[in-house]
C-alpha cells in the first residue's frame, strides 16, 4: 500500500528554530512530511531570506550550511539548484526575486576575486564550455566545500561568458596564440648533411620526373653524397 505523504503549512512558529541543532531536530521529526510556506513565490523567497539572515548563513561552517540548505529545500519546496542560485543572490546582497541581471550587473555581483578564480579554473581545465565550467564550480562548492566557489556556483552560463569577456579576465587569460616563432619543420629544403666528422651519414634526395599527358610522373630516390 503506497505511503501517504502529509503536507504541513509553515507558520510564524518556524521562527522559534534559532539553532542548527533545532533545524536538525525539525528535519528528523518531519520525515515523510512535506512542509510548505503558505503563500506564493514572494512568501517563499521571504522565508528563504529570513532563514539565511537568522542563522548568519555566510558565517556558518560547511556542515551547518548543508543543514540550512536541506531545511530550506524541505520547507520552501525549491530544488537544491534553485536554492543555490537564491543563496548566491543573498550572499551578493542582491534581490532574491530579480529576474535577469541589469546592464553590467555582473560587475557588482561578482568580485574581482571571483573573476581571478574563474580564470584560474579555466586555465586548469583548458577553458571548458560554459556549462561544464558551471558544473565544476558547483562541484567545488557543493561537493568539496570550497567556499571560494560559493558565488560562482550560482552563476548562469550567460553571466559566465560575460565575465570571460571582461577586461580583467582577458588580462589574466590570454588564449590567443600567434604564429609560433622558433623551430619549424622544414619541408622541401635541400641541405647537405653535416656529419661533423662522423662517418656513416648519407644524404637522400627525392626527384620528381614530372607529369606527362595528364599522367603522374614517378619520384626517383637519389643518394648523391656519402659522408
Amino acid at each position: 500500500m503506497p505511503s501517504i505523504i502529509g503536507i504541513m503549512v509553515i507558520d510564524m512558529q518556524e521562527e522559534r528554530l534559532d539553532s542548527i541543532e533545532g533545524l536538525e531536530q525539525f528535519l528528523a521529526g518531519t520525515a515523510g512530511v512535506s512542509p510548505r510556506v503558505a503563500g506564493g513565490e514572494s512568501e517563499r523567497q521571504a522565508h528563504v531570506r529570513r532563514v539565511l539572515g537568522r542563522f548568519g548563513y555566510a558565517g556558518l561552517s560547511h556542515r551547518d550550511k548543508g543543514v540550512a540548505v536541506r531545511y530550506l529545500q524541505h520547507t520552501s519546496g525549491y530544488s537544491r539548484q534553485h536554492l543555490v542560485r537564491l543563496i548566491g543572490r543573498f550572499v551578493a546582497h542582491a534581490p532574491l526575486g530579480q529576474r535577469g541581471a541589469p546592464v553590467a550587473g555582473f560587475y557588482r555581483r561578482y568580485t574581482e576575486a571571483d573573476v581571478l578564480l574563474m580564470a584560474h579554473t579555466d586555465a586548469l581545465h583548458d577553458t571548458p564550455s560554459g556549462l561544464a565550467a558551471k558544473r565544476l564550480f558547483q562541484r567545488a562548492w557543493e561537493l568539496y566545500g570550497d567556499a571560494r566557489y560559493e558565488r560562482l556556483a550560482a552563476i548562469s552560463v550567460a553571466h559566465l561568458y560575460n565575465l570571460r569577456a571582461t577586461p580583467r579576465y582577458q588580462a589574466v587569460r590570454v588564449n590567443w596564440q600567434g604564429t609560433r616563432a622558433g623551430k619549424a619543420i622544414s619541408i622541401g629544403v635541400r641541405r647537405a648533411p653535416r656529419p661533423e666528422g662522423r662517418a656513416g651519414y648519407i644524404r637522400i634526395d627525392s626527384v620528381h620526373q614530372g607529369d606527362q599527358d595528364g599522367a603522374k610522373g614517378v619520384y626517383h630516390i637519389e643518394s648523391p653524397r656519402f659522408s
